[in-house]
C-alpha cells in the first residue's frame, strides 16, 4: 500500500493533533492508504509503537458543498456509541485549517477482517460465510432499532416520504447519465411510483450496508465494524435492506459485477436472508419485496452513471473494471422479475 503524499495528510500537523486530544504516540507517524473506496479518503495511521488508529478525510480536488462530510459522518458514529451498533469510536475532529485544508477525522483501529475482494471471499469457509451473512443481517436490524431521538439524531435528515424522495432523486440521476434509451427501466420507474408503500416509521439508514462495508472477528463471523456511514440518513428502514438484497447475488445470475461474492456456497439464499431480517424486525414482507425491486432499479441508475462517467472521461475508470451494458440490462431484467412476482 503507497504512504500518502503531503497534499493529504501533514505528519506534523497531525502529531501536534494528537498531542492535543490527549493521545499517546511515538514518532515517527506512519500513513497507510486503506480500503477500494474512491469517495472519502481512508488511511491506517501507525506510530512507532504499533499502536493504530484511522484517519479520514475527504478525496482531494474540488467538492461539491454537501458531498464527503467526513464531520457529519462522525457525528453520526459518535452518536451511535451507547448503541449496540459496531460502529468504531471516533476519537477526535479536527476543522481547524492550520491541521489541514479539509476537516479530519480520527477513529479508533477495528481488528478483524475486512471482506473486500474475492480473494478473501475464497478463503472462508462456507460456514464462515454464513456467520457473516447473517451478521450482517443482524446488524442491520441494529441500526433500524437505533432511537434516532436519544442520540440526538432527529434533525439529520428530512422527515418528508422517504420513497418520494429517493425516486425524485434517482430518476433524476438516471435522466442526466443515462447512454441510452432504455424503455424497461422506464417502466419500472412508473411501476416503482405507483406502488409505493405506507410508511409507517422513520429510522436510522445506514445508505450503504453491504459485505464490503464490514469487519468480522476473525473466529466467529460476528460483526465487530460497521463501515462508511457518509450516505446514512433518516428513512424508510427497508429501504437499507432491499439494497442489501439487490446486492445479495446468487448462483447462476450474472448481475454480481466484478463482486460476485454470495454467489459461493455458504452464502444464504436471498429468501433467508429476508426471512431473518424480518423475524428480527416483524417488518412488512410485501414492502420489503418492494424496497428489493427500488434497490435494483436503484442499482442499475447507479452502474449506467458509472458507465457514462467512464465514457465521457476514460481516466475514470475504476481499476476493479466498469459496469457494461450487459450487466445493467441484466440488473434491470432481474429487477421486473421480482416486480412481476410481488405484483408491483
Amino acid at each position: 500500500m503507497p504512504e500518502t503524499h503531503t497534499g493529504a495528510v501533514d505528519p506534523v500537523a497531525v502529531a501536534g493533533w494528537l498531542d492535543s486530544l490527549g493521545i499517546e504516540h511515538k514518532a515517527p507517524l506512519r500513513f497507510t492508504r486503506i480500503g477500494l473506496g474512491q469517495s472519502n479518503l481512508t488511511y491506517l495511521l501507525t506510530d512507532a509503537a504499533g499502536r493504530r488508529w484511522v484517519l479520514r478525510r475527504p478525496p482531494l480536488g474540488h467538492l461539491l458543498a454537501s458531498a464527503h462530510d467526513v464531520v457529519r459522518e462522525a457525528r453520526i458514529m459518535a452518536a451511535l456509541e451507547a448503541t449496540a451498533v459496531p460502529a468504531p469510536r471516533i476519537l477526535g475532529v479536527g476543522t481547524d485549517p492550520a491541521l489541514a485544508e479539509v476537516p479530519l477525522v480520527l477513529m479508533e483501529f477495528v481488528d478483524g477482517q475486512v471482506i473486500d475482494t474475492m480473494d478473501v471471499i475464497r478463503s472462508l469457509t462456507p460456514r464462515r460465510r454464513r456467520a457473516i451473512a447473517l451478521s450482517l443481517v443482524r446488524t442491520l436490524a441494529q441500526i433500524h432499532a437505533v432511537d434516532i431521538a436519544a442520540v440526538g439524531l432527529t434533525e439529520l435528515a428530512s422527515h418528508k416520504p422517504y420513497a418520494q424522495r429517493q425516486l425524485k432523486r434517482w430518476g433524476g440521476q438516471w435522466e442526466q447519465s443515462k447512454t441510452r434509451e432504455l424503455p424497461a427501466l422506464d417502466d419500472l420507474t412508473r411501476r416503482l411510483v405507483a406502488a409505493i408503500p405506507e410508511q409507517r416509521e422513520i429510522t436510522l439508514v445506514h445508505g450503504d450496508f453491504h459485505l464490503r462495508n464490514i469487519i468480522a472477528d476473525r473466529d466467529s463471523g460476528d460483526l465487530v465494524g460497521a463501515l462508511d456511514w457518509e450516505l446514512s440518513t433518516l428513512g424508510e428502514p427497508l429501504a437499507d435492506m432491499g439494497s442489501l438484497l439487490a446486492y445479495w447475488t446468487e448462483p447462476g445470475e450474472d448481475t454480481g459485477g466484478d463482486f460476485p461474492a454470495s454467489s459461493l456456497p455458504g452464502f444464504p439464499t436471498r429468501a433467508e436472508m429476508a426471512e431473518v431480517y424480518l423475524a428480527e424486525t416483524g417488518r412488512d414482507p410485501a414492502a420489503l419485496r418492494y424496497w428489493h425491486v427500488f434497490g435494483l432499479w436503484k442499482l442499475a441508475v447507479i452502474a449506467e452513471g458509472v458507465m457514462r462517467r467512464a465514457m465521457d472521461e476514460p481516466e475514470n475508470k475504476a481499476p476493479a473494471g466498469t459496469p457494461t451494458v450487459e450487466r445493467v440490462d441484466a440488473v434491470v431484467r432481474q429487477a421486473t422479475a421480482v416486480a412481476d412476482a410481488a405484483g408491483i
